[in-house]
């Protein structure tokens, strides 16, 4: 059983990637903003977080401190889905503690292959 979180301020992305990973044994969640998805880490503890690479309310790399710090004994997976290839961005990302990356518009592949090579690392 896998356990996600969708943050994004796009109620289609949300959507589109929720519809994809949804499977019977799996628990998605959406959020819409970063602060949303720090209350939904104090109550439920997902393996992956999807997060925009622009949220509306929060510093990529201050949401994903957070979520390190929130998530102290158990800590999740981040992808960091980003509309271009922005080095600096992606490289602040990855030194705050993102895991992974996807470019979106993203595709069922693509997003799958994600979520495969995270719970194989896992």
């Amino acid at each position: 059983m896998t356990r996600c979180i969708i943050v994004d301020g796009s109620s289609v992305v949300r959507k589109v990637a929720k519809r994809i990973l949804t499977t019977p044994q799996d628990v998605i969640q959406e959020a819409e903003s970063g602060q949303e998805a720090l209350q939904a880490l104090k109550i439920s503890s997902p393996d992956i977080i999807f997060v925009d690479g622009s949220l509306p309310d929060l510093d990529l790399t201050e949401f994903i401190t957070k979520v390190r710090t929130i998530c102290e004994l158990a800590q999740p997976s981040i992808v960091v889905m980003l509309t271009e290839m922005d080095l600096v961005k992606m490289t602040k990302a990855k030194r705050a503690g993102a895991d992974n990356y996807l470019l979106k518009p993203f595709d069922r592949e693509q997003l799958m292959s994600r979520v495969e090579k995270l719970n194989e690392a896992a």
